[in-house]
């Protein structure tokens, strides 16, 4: 899973504040907290994606990563915010990046075990990792799941070394290939990144991809449409990418390949087998909380008279300094009432199942008034179907899906 882009520039340290702050009256009145989740940023990579927007940064090998000091300075930030999450129990945690499977099996042994010591996790506690193929070793993922990981998420993108070599990733077709075998066989769940709509692809071309991918039986699937983001490389030099009408049979193709091979289209990008859909994505969808440390991490938490989006620093060197001294936050503000139902729907609407509407009345802290509007014009539109209890997208609201969303701006 991704998380939320990071704003480039970085404020003033925001001064820590005490638990009365966020427990003060407000407007909204929550009568019970959603589910709480736990992200941990790792900002390193091999190298720099050109399509690429997250908060990752090129390591060049020399001097070694500095991974005893970002797992103090993670433990620091998690001691800082304690307060904050104090007695919820976390349903799931995801380890993103980057490529976090540059750190070594022990350091991550080592942040689980922080996180364990300080945190109350969920019995059947989904821990995810995301992994890239460029750093594929069998014992790394074996020691990865003696560690306590429980889900590998592996950055294929495709097994086309052209497409591969366009989309400047740092492995090759043979590399990936071994990296899902030795997943399959370590990992009861475990994910498939792929993109679709590449430089030079054809519909013959995802074909390929596809058979090769689906060939493995993944549990779950994710498959991103490659766009081009603002301040990446591909935004300066764009790559000739298939025209829209070629990326909209491109996507009907993944459907119906993936329909056809028992993966249930549960997400717009999202395919998974019964019993193994991301529980941490999963959470973001449904406007659960969730926790992020880590350089420019992001949190979102909610509160009897609030919800809070927090931004930790972005720049790994600024960040551990920060979080050693106790002061981790970039930027801390309430999420305003005006904007909570759009941020909801921009989730929940993702999901082929919706919401239920009792859902957004409790993570919200809004009546069912404040979204009738837009749901009448939804209906009109033919972009949902609803009843007394649930709203969800129709097959042309996930085609529309923008469109969609956009009625609750």
């Amino acid at each position: 899973m991704s998380i939320p882009i990071v704003p480039a520039a970085e404020a003033a340290p925001s001064a820590p504040r005490d638990i009365q702050h966020y427990m003060r009256p407000g407007l909204l009145q929550l009568s019970s907290l959603p589910p709480l989740s736990l992200y941990v940023h790792i900002p390193w990579c091999l190298k720099k994606c050109p399509y690429c927007d997250f908060n990752s940064h090129a390591w060049d090998g020399a001097g070694g990563l500095p991974e005893q000091r970002y797992l103090d300075a993670l433990c620091a930030d998690l001691e800082a915010a304690l307060p904050l999450v104090w007695g919820r129990q976390v349903q799931s945690v995801f380890i993103g990046g980057g490529t976090p499977s540059l750190f070594a099996p022990a350091s991550i042994d080592r942040l689980l075990a922080d996180i364990r010591a300080r945190l109350p996790l969920a019995a059947a506690c989904e821990v995810t990792l995301e992994a890239n193929p460029g750093t594929f070793e069998k014992e790394r993922f074996r020691a990865l799941r003696a560690a306590g990981v429980t889900r590998l998420s592996i950055g294929v993108q495709s097994f086309n070394d052209r497409h591969l070599q366009a989309l400047g990733r740092v492995h090759d077709r043979a590399q990936a290939i071994a990296a899902v075998e030795e997943a399959a066989r370590c990992f009861e769940t475990f994910n498939l990144d792929l993109m679709y709509a590449l430089p030079g692809q054809d519909l013959t071309g995802l074909d390929e991809d596809l058979r090769t991918a689906l060939a493995f039986a993944p549990p779950h699937l994710s498959v991103y449409h490659l766009t081009i983001e603002p301040n990446t490389w591909f935004a300066k030099h764009p790559p000739a990418l298939p025209p829209d009408d070629e990326a909209y049979a491109m996507l009907d193709r993944i459907t119906e390949r993936t329909g056809q091979s028992g993966l249930q289209r549960y997400e717009v990008s999202a395919y998974a087998r019964p019993g193994h859909p991301c529980q941490h994505n999963t959470n973001y969808w449904e406007f659960g909380d969730y926790l992020g440390i880590g350089a420019g991490a992001h949190s979102k938490l909610s509160f009897a008279h609030r919800i809070v989006r927090q931004v930790r620093f972005r720049d790994p060197g600024r960040y551990m300094d920060q979080a050693l001294a106790g002061q981790a936050l970039a930027q801390d503000t309430d999420v305003r009432r005006a904007e909570l139902p759009f941020e909801f729907m921009l989730n929940a609407l993702r999901l082929r199942s919706g919401f239920a509407l009792q859902d957004f009345v409790e993570r919200t802290g809004l009546a069912l008034t404040a979204i009738e509007v837009p749901l009448q014009e939804a209906e009109r539109k033919g972009l949902i179907e609803r009843d007394m209890a649930r709203v969800k997208p129709t097959a042309r609201g996930f085609d529309f899906l923008s469109d969609l969303q956009e009625l609750f701006l």
